[in-house]
């Protein structure tokens, strides 16, 4: 068998060789030209003799031959379009330009290929449209203070007009709000002004906080000398208190020693038994200190008025000790 298949292969003109080469060739571009393969976050709109056949989504797909047809390939992300600056009039009559950016996402690629013609182009100006509308309704400083309402507005109603067309729109977003060249001056110079009286204010706030920090300084500067010149008083009047206590002590104890010494003076005469010229002795001393004192007065007792009479008995006294011992 195998003998036989050898021999038919080498009855083959060597030109066969080269058609049937050619012959795999097309064969393999044929197949290779009716697979597709469909990557990822993309969508393919299929058509078979001019009309809609199929939506491919993401893997292989296999298309009849000179009957079907790719017409149109659709990114499936979320995108993001930039429209150029549109002229809009407020309300109060004031021209402005303002850009904005749309974000959408294409949920249905057959709506999306055959709901309009040049979608792009559809959402722009439906956007133009849409944002004149809202802005008409508005006063120059609350379209300057109402990104958010505007932006909210925009969305809402973009969503809702591009349903149809397969899109979704996740987000609207005012870029830039040029008023015109007078009105942005006057902005500038209310800004200047408004930055001014806030720099003023934070000044004046910051030397107000200043000044009463330097007063509650003296003041607690004021109270701490208060408290040490009391305190300083206070241990004053303790030490010229224990002072005068320690000086009354002291005089206490020394009228206590005179007093002893007094007391014992009198009681060692009492017990000596003195006769009376001893004791008019002691009073001739009492008299002679007194006499040396300051006193400009001196009363003389009685007792010892007779001078002669006193010394006579001194004398006496003395002769009668002497013949005692």
């Amino acid at each position: 068998m195998i003998h036989f298949l050898d021999t038919e292969v080498s009855k083959l003109p060597d030109n066969a060789y080269i058609w049937i080469a050619l012959g795999v060739l097309l064969l393999i571009l044929f197949i290779s030209t009716c697979l597709k393969v469909v990557p990822q976050a993309n969508a393919y709109i299929v058509e078979r003799l001019g009309g809609y056949q199929d939506t491919w989504g993401v893997g292989i797909h296999l298309k009849l031959p000179f009957f079907d047809r790719i017409a149109l390939r659709i990114l499936l992300k979320e995108q993001v379009v930039d429209f150029p600056p549109q002229p809009v009039i407020t309300k109060d009559n004031v021209t402005m330009q303002i850009d904005t950016v749309v974000y959408f996402q294409i949920t249905d690629p057959k709506l999306y290929a055959y709901g309009v013609q040049n979608p792009m182009m559809a959402i722009e100006n439906l956007t133009a449209t849409t944002l004149r509308n809202i802005i008409g309704d508005l006063e120059l400083d609350e379209t300057l203070t109402s990104r958010e309402l505007i932006n909210g507005k925009m969305r809402v109603s973009l969503d809702e007009a591009t349903d149809p067309w397969g899109i979704k729109v996740n987000r609207v977003e005012l870029k830039n709000i040029m008023p015109p060249a007078a009105i942005r001056d006057a902005m500038e110079k209310q800004m200047k002004a408004e930055r001014e009286r806030r720099e003023s204010i934070l000044i004046a706030e910051g030397e107000k906080k200043s000044t009463i920090l330097v007063a509650e300084g003296k003041k607690e500067s004021a109270i701490l000398e208060a408290e040490a010149e009391k305190a300083a008083a206070i241990l004053r009047a303790e030490a010229k208190k224990e002072a005068t206590i320690r000086e009354a002590e002291g005089q206490a104890e020394a009228i206590l020693r005179v007093q002893k010494a007094n007391a014992d003076g009198i009681r060692f005469l009492n017990e000596a038994a003195p006769c009376d010229p001893v004791l008019r002795l002691k009073s001739l001393e009492a008299f002679a200190k007194a006499a040396d004192g300051r006193s400009t007065k001196i009363i003389i007792p009685s007792e010892i008025q007779g001078l002669a009479g006193l010394a006579t008995g001194i004398t006496e006294a003395a002769g009668k000790n002497n013949l005692t011992e």
